[in-house]
């Protein structure tokens, strides 16, 4: 005999779970329905089809592509020897390498089993994207940048070269990035799963807004509830739900119920559909949720890469983190300054405008440190006691306070000076959000297995039930140790775990 589970769906908005009982008939059954088409979602639907299942695919917009469509779909691959990519580049890449800098960047945050299964799977996850007919291009960037200027298809993402992730694991590019000129990769690889998806015989219900599950009296999932054209459907299922409905940065409740300091400060960056949908769902019916309170931002000043050469200094004028780090660790370090005042101290040399900076203000120019220092309104003799110690470190070629890289030590001792200022106020993304601050998405959701199983929140595995994407604690956890492409990376590869696993239960 069973008892059904007690639910509390009042602090759920629109999440309904319906006793089968209630049910007088099914729309249809499938064997598996994913719930949201993006990456991680296609890549589900894929792989469960692959296993033989006749799939539902439901997407709340009227198209696919969710996030990941959005990105520039950087993959952050690698291990096993390296990808075809990487050889074909001249870089070895090894699973324990790999495996030692994921550790490193995700510190206590880290999921020891994705890391391990993400690292020993991620060279044939390459080839199995690129055998949808996503092509990229044998040539490697080794400069600093954000997104391919040009159509090369391997760069460095993260921060592999900077301390303290040198001393773990030897620097290799595992930015993995399709072939093109232009910030679309993401339209691309998601044009190439599509067609996939649809050769694969895969349903697709497009403006098919998930609302819940329906369960029997033991609580066992038993199929889904969805709105279309303003009507309620539901569809049985007999394998397994997966939800890859994206993150929750687009439900402003949820942003400052778990994100209450990220978002005095924060923009939301996603699809408008990010609102946690499937993470509230899934909470429903008992699932656990962890690391909600961690969300990736950064602060992007390069290229130019020569503004490197400059130093980041607080309100005290200080210097606080290692400037060569990738933008989303100087975000979280410049996020943890008072009220997140920021400035970069630049020389004339190294100064050259850029779309990370048209909008940030110069608030000081001046021939000699001190006069600098004055006009900027700083306290007397800290910025020029910064940059002093500061040109000592280059002159040595070795930074004690943060061991930035002597590639980038350069002594400040070639006037005009200016000081930018970058604090969070100051930063804005028009084509992104109309509210100033750094870009943020959630890194928080469900938490699953490698394998995509839902667990609840005794860490017992929910039947039937799997999730993958945004909507769970994916691999990447922080973003002190964040490198573009582990988001793209790791919805894919354990969307498709999931789907597996969805369609073999």
């Amino acid at each position: 005999m069973c008892i059904m589970a007690k639910k509390n769906n009042k602090n759920y908005k629109n999440v309904k779970i319906i006793n089968s009982k209630n049910i007088d008939s099914y729309q249809d059954e499938f064997d598996v329905v994913v719930c949201g088409f993006g990456g991680a979602g296609g890549c589900a639907a894929i792989e469960a089809a692959n296993n033989g299942a006749k799939v539902l695919l439901l997407e709340r917009a009227s198209d696919g592509g969710g996030s990941t469509a959005l990105s520039s779909c950087e993959m952050y691959l690698g291990g096993s020897g390296g990808t075809s990519l990487q050889k074909a580049c001249g870089f070895e890449d090894t699973t324990e390498n790999m495996i030692a800098y994921l550790e490193a960047c995700l510190e206590d945050k880290g999921d020891q089993e994705k890391i391990k299964l993400y690292a020993e799977n991620a060279s044939d996850h390459f080839e199995w994207v690129k055998s949808l007919g996503v092509s990229y291009k044998e040539e490697v960037h080794l400069g600093r940048i954000v997104v391919p200027e040009t159509n090369q298809s391997l760069l460095f993402t993260g921060n592999e070269r900077i301390y303290p992730f040198i001393d773990h694991a030897i620097p290799i590019p595992r930015g993995h990035v399709p072939s093109h000129e232009g910030d679309f990769g993401g339209k691309i690889f998601f044009d190439a799963l599509k067609a996939s998806v649809k050769a694969k015989g895969v349903h697709i219900s497009c403006d098919s807004r998930l609302l819940g599950l329906v369960v029997d009296e033991c609580n066992i999932i038993q199929g889904v509830t969805f709105k279309k054209n303003n009507l309620v459907s539901h569809v049985k299922v007999k394998n397994g739900v997966v939800l890859t409905t994206g993150g929750f940065v687009m439900n402003k409740d949820m942003v400052e119920k778990y994100l209450p300091i990220q978002s005095a400060f924060a923009a939301p960056y996603g699809n408008p559909w990010d609102e946690g949908d499937g993470i509230q769902i899934g909470q429903a019916i008992g699932a656990n949720v962890i690391n909600m309170e961690e969300a990736f931002f950064g602060v992007y000043f390069y290229p130019p890469e020569s503004l490197t050469y400059g130093i980041f200094l607080n309100t005290e004028g200080q210097r606080f983190v290692n400037e060569d780090s990738y933008g989303a660790r100087i975000g979280y370090y410049c996020s943890q300054q008072p009220r997140q005042e920021i400035y970069m101290l630049v020389q004339n040399e190294d100064f050259k405008q850029s779309i990370y900076m048209d909008k940030l203000p110069i608030i000081a120019v001046a021939e000699t440190i001190e006069e600098l220092e004055k006009e900027a309104g700083f306290q007397n003799g800290s910025v020029a006691g910064t940059v002093d110690r500061y040109n000592k470190f280059c002159e040595n070629r070795e930074d004690s306070e943060f061991r930035k890289h002597p590639d980038w030590l350069k002594p400040i001792a070639h006037p005009p000076y200016a000081i930018i200022d970058y604090s969070f106020k100051h930063q804005f993304s028009p084509a992104y959000s109309d509210k100033p601050g750094p870009l943020m998405f959630t890194l928080g959701g469900l938490e699953t297995l490698p394998s995509g199983e839902v667990l609840d929140t005794k860490g017992k595995i929910i039947p039937k039930l799997f999730a993958a994407g945004r909507a769970t604690a994916g691999l990447p956890r922080t973003g002190k140790g964040y490198a573009s492409g582990m988001s793209v990376g790791d919805a894919t590869f354990f969307g498709r775990m999931a789907g597996i696993s969805a369609a073999k239960s």
